[in-house]
């Protein structure tokens, strides 16, 4: 590391200005050291002091440069800009973070946003700048400046330019039309924004006339401060709109930064009004430096903007999720009826997909075919209102995770405890439904292609193939599991597509379109409106979840990694399919037992991280703490341990 007394000898106010920013890099790596401490920091910077008042000649340099310094570099991008995006987008911020994380910055530059980012990158920078004494920092403006009275001046400029570029942002999102529409047009706040830029005139014109009393400067900021009171109301309005209509992250993007600027106008009239400037602007440097450090996190960024989305998609999963739960033993008997006809609608499935095999397509138009047979299967089985097993999970989680919104409630545990033995007990049903009837109804299948065919639906072959990709000797676990994830990824898009198609208003629009109106007729418009809205997420899901199932496989083979499914209600009618064509001789050999005993756990893991998947969005999304969580496990082991037949069977 340099030492201070070649730092010292380095400083020239005359050096070029990538040469000049280089020095004050260089001399606030010296000051922070090993980040040990702000203590060490602050010694490190006394005695930089003393040794430039020990020279008389080196203070004069010293004045000579920090006069360059501040003539040659614009600060009002610091005060005002710092931390937002140049564009009020998401994904132009997101890429504004990757090109900064991936692209190094340089210290020739006027930006003082730009140079900031470079001479204090890190968090210790906040802590030991706060922590500089008003005694050290007088120390330091008397080694600086040299007419007191002119920088103060030249800093409240400073901040009354950043002040006006701040307020002209906020007009501007404000008078966007993404949110002006979106406005509560009952309440008088619509039209704030309008005044803004006539208030803060008329707070410069007294602030800069000595004329005017501190009573009138107070008055006019007061009146700024109310104004944007009034505006943060006036967002709050399109808040509610979006958890009534939709959310876009965009939009959400729009609102954070616009409600941020309303923020950082109020800092920066804190720091106008400051009785001591020197030690306002320091603590407001200070507080630059860590929005400089939560601006550099593309995490950070995806994570505040998506909170409200995935509030809403858990919310419309949690809807639809109810339909799936079952808590007496007629909706029992409903649900097992139901998964039985799914079950059905496999076994043509099962028979669909070894026909698409057996036309001996390339990988990617193979994997095209199948994904597109499971989509039209789990959408038949949709339209027909039966049940899919391992559909329940992502969607029963949210509307689970939906009875804590209230756990203060001495009873919200024991309720959800029930729900939880509610849902256990409705996807046993579902799974035992849809195993139950896939198996005779693949052998149906099998039956019925004999007849026709004189050959089995698969070959002998293509039967040991099926078995040893489903024996639990293999990794049939290990995709079983990831099979989970893809249907928790299924219940994501289904959720993001309904809130885009409620965002959109589509469902207004084939109400009443006229284009819509005049092929289908009004009151056949009306059904397919209402059709659409209810069944739009249901869509998404099977689409999404069929292709995926059958694409997977293919894009990640062509790299090499074959990844696979294994779909429990899928592969009961598989190795069922397999059986038929071995004959009863092959379950004389142990490894169909191994495959017949991995159907189980191939089902309770499908369930399982679908469930535990969905359950941590709900959870995040319903903002429920690590302690609260903490009470739930407990109170189902509970349950568990004193009635572990309520799980399975309904009272």
């Amino acid at each position: 590391m340099t030492d201070l007394r070649t730092l010292l000898a380095a400083l020239d106010p005359h050096a070029s200005l990538a040469e000049r920013h280089i020095w004050l890099i260089a001399l606030f790596a010296w000051l922070r050291g090993d980040a040990s401490s702000p203590e060490a920091t602050l010694a490190r910077l006394q005695a930089f002091v003393v040794a430039v008042q020990a020279q008389p000649e080196l203070e004069q340099r010293l004045k000579a440069w920090w006069h360059v310094f501040l003539q040659t570099l614009e600060v009002t991008t610091l005060l005002a800009d710092f931390g937002f995006a140049p564009r009020t987008a998401f994904f132009s911020e997101l890429a504004g973070r990757l090109r900064r994380k991936i692209l190094p910055g340089t210290p020739e530059t006027r930006d003082a946003a730009e140079l900031f980012a470079l001479v204090v990158p890190t968090r210790f920078d906040a802590q030991w700048l706060a922590a500089i004494p008003e005694a050290q920092l007088d120390q330091l403006t008397a080694l600086l400046g040299s007419n007191t009275a002119i920088d103060t001046l030249m800093w409240q400029h400073a901040l009354m330019d950043a002040l006006t570029y701040c307020i002209a942002q906020i007009r501007a999102t404000g008078f966007a039309p993404e949110l002006r529409l979106r406005m509560d047009k009952a309440s008088d706040n619509d039209r704030a924004f309008h005044p803004l830029s006539d208030d803060l005139a008329e707070l410069r014109s007294i602030f800069f006339d000595s004329s005017q009393g501190d009573e009138k400067v107070k008055a006019a900021i007061a009146k700024l401060r109310a104004r944007l009171d009034t505006c943060r109301q006036a967002v709050n309005g399109v808040y509610a709109h979006l958890n009534d209509n939709g959310i876009s992250v965009g939009m959400v993007f729009m609102l954070r930064q616009l409600r941020e600027r309303i923020v950082r106008v109020r800092e920066l009239l804190d720091t106008l009004m400051a009785s001591n400037t020197a030690a306002a602007v320091i603590r407001l440097l200070a507080r630059r430096v860590t929005i400089g450090q939560d601006s550099k996190s593309i995490g950070a960024l995806i994570s505040a903007n998506s909170t409200l989305l995935s509030a809403k998609m858990a919310e419309r999963s949690a809807e639809l999720g109810e339909h799936y739960i079952t808590r007496d033993r007629t909706e029992y008997k409903r649900m097992l009826g139901k998964a039985m006809g799914g079950g059905a609608v496999t076994a043509l499935t099962t028979g669909l997909k070894f026909a698409v095999m057996a036309i001996g397509l390339s990988a990617f138009w193979n994997g095209f075919a199948a994904g597109l047979v499971y989509a039209a299967s789990f959408v038949l089985i949709q339209l027909l209102h039966l049940t899919l097993a391992t559909k329940q999970p992502a969607m029963t989680a949210p509307a689970m995770a939906a009875k804590l919104k209230d756990i203060t409630n001495s009873n919200a545990i024991d309720e959800f405890v029930d729900e939880v033995a509610h849902l256990v007990r409705s996807q046993s049903a579902a799974v035992f439904g849809n195993v139950l009837m896939v198996v005779p109804a693949v052998l149906l299948v099998n039956v019925a292609v004999v007849l026709v065919t004189s050959q089995t639906m698969i070959s002998a072959k293509e039967a040991v193939h099926v078995l040893e990709t489903l024996t639990l000797l293999g990794p049939t676990l290990m995709w079983a599991a990831f099979t989970g994830m893809i249907l928790f990824a299924a219940s994501l898009i289904a959720g993001w597509f309904e809130n885009w198609f409620v965002l959109h208003r589509l469902d207004s629009a084939i109400r009443h379109n006229p284009r819509f109106t005049h092929v289908l007729g009004t009151r056949r418009a009306a059904d397919w409106s209402t059709f659409m809205r209810a069944n739009v997420s249901g869509f998404a899901s099977n689409i999404s979840l069929g292709f995926m199932l059958g694409l997977i496989p293919a894009f990640t083979g062509f790299f090499g990694l074959e990844l696979q499914a294994r779909h429990v209600t899928l592969s009961a009618g598989q190795l069922a399919a397999a059986g038929a064509a071995l004959g009863l001789d092959a379950f004389r050999q142990p490894m169909i037992w191994w495959c017949v005993a991995a159907i189980p756990l191939i089902g309770a893991l499908n369930l399982s991280v679908s469930f535990y998947c969905a359950f941590r969005l709900a959870l995040q999304a319903h903002n429920v703490s690590g302690v609260d969580r903490a009470r739930i496990r407990q109170a189902i082991r509970a349950r568990w341990r004193n009635s572990p037949g309520s799980f399975f069977v309904p009272r």
